[in-house]
């Protein structure tokens, strides 16, 4: 069983599965096609990913161009503050974040369709995040918006984040847009 959370923003969808856990540990169904379909995420998965990092680690805000990537994106060691942005030009929240605790106790899953940034950093000693997206990844069409965009002001939980290179140099929110051009 899997419940549908409200969100803020239209599009991106917060999931809470059934958690059955006694003395010995816990029991939850992580993706299931039917119960995933009927709350509203119909993206078809062709990869799985899974990344583990230490404490204070901020990874994002990233998107691809074409054809786009839908995540379902969880938590299965840890725990982080997960963050979508809103890069649909015509939307009515163009530019607003919204942003999610997810751990390995609650089991939430946020769901971020094509037309939004995705990032996250850790609140924990470490966190194993594992991702189901609907396109192979294609470092041509790979972009980043900047995690400190002062147009954003995300409060990101960590004053000095751990950063790769590339997230240090991602453009702003307007320079990603104006990039992409037209189309």
């Amino acid at each position: 069983m899997i419940e549908r959370v409200p969100t803020q923003l239209d599009g991106p969808i917060l999931l809470q599965p059934t958690v059955h856990g006694d003395a010995r540990g816990f029991f939850v169904e992580t993706f299931v096609s039917d119960a995933h379909r009927a709350a509203g995420i119909d993206a078809e998965f062709v990869q799985d990913n899974h990344s583990r990092s230490a404490r204070g680690t901020l990874r994002g805000l990233h998107f691809q161009r074409r054809p786009g990537q839908p995540k379902l994106v969880r938590v299965a060691r840890g725990s982080i503050w997960d963050v979508v942005v809103d890069l649909r030009p015509a939307s009515e929240t163009f530019g607003r974040y919204e942003a999610f605790e997810l751990d390995d106790v609650d089991h939430r899953q946020i769901y971020v369709p094509i037309g939004f940034a995705h990032g996250f950093c850790v609140t924990s000693d470490e966190a194993d995040v594992t991702y189901k997206v609907g396109s192979a990844y294609d470092a041509g069409e790979e972009r980043g918006v900047a995690w400190d965009d002062p147009d954003l002001a995300i409060p990101w939980p960590v004053p000095r984040p751990i950063l790769s290179d590339r997230d240090l140099h991602n453009p702003t929110l307007r320079e990603a847009i104006a990039a992409l051009g037209p189309g």
